[in-house]
């Protein structure tokens, strides 16, 4: 958008009035700009809570039903939520393992259910298997010191 172009006027009162007006202005466009960062800050606090709701509200579903659930979080949702990390269990020897989800290469946009296709045991897949793993639960943190994917 072209800038305002304001032509001078002769007389002295209006000069005066001009110079009144983009003061006001100016004032204006600093206190809009401070509002419009406490907004933005407000409401990226409400999609982080709506983002952890939602995840907590994943894992409640999956406890309930005993099994992944569609639909899930995606995997940026449940980073954002503060669950950067998804607790599997391999279906053949029941090894549990925690995958950090930012550490997957994927599309911004995967949904976490739609990752149950890639992961896969590590342990059983040098012994030549290639078991899925089973969800367990998204977490806060990892339960092991070296997680795994």
């Amino acid at each position: 958008m072209a800038p305002k172009h304001h032509p001078t006027p002769l007389s002295g009162g209006d000069r005066k009035a001009l110079a009144k007006e983009l003061g006001r202005a100016r004032a204006m466009t600093t206190i809009l700009a401070g509002q419009a960062a406490e907004t933005r800050a407000k409401g990226e606090a409400l999609i982080r809570q709506a983002d952890k709701l939602l995840c907590e509200a994943w894992n409640e579903r999956m406890w309930a039903n005993e099994g992944p659930i569609d639909p899930s979080p995606t995997v940026d949702q449940a980073a954002n939520g503060g669950y950067a990390w998804l607790e599997i269990e391999c279906s053949r020897c029941k090894t549990r393992r925690d995958v950090d989800l930012a550490a997957l290469r994927h599309p911004p946009t995967t949904f976490v259910h739609d990752l149950a296709s890639r992961l896969r045991c590590s342990k059983c897949s040098k012994a030549g298997r290639r078991p899925s793993a089973t969800f367990l639960q998204l977490a806060s943190r990892s339960r092991q010191a070296a997680p795994e994917s």
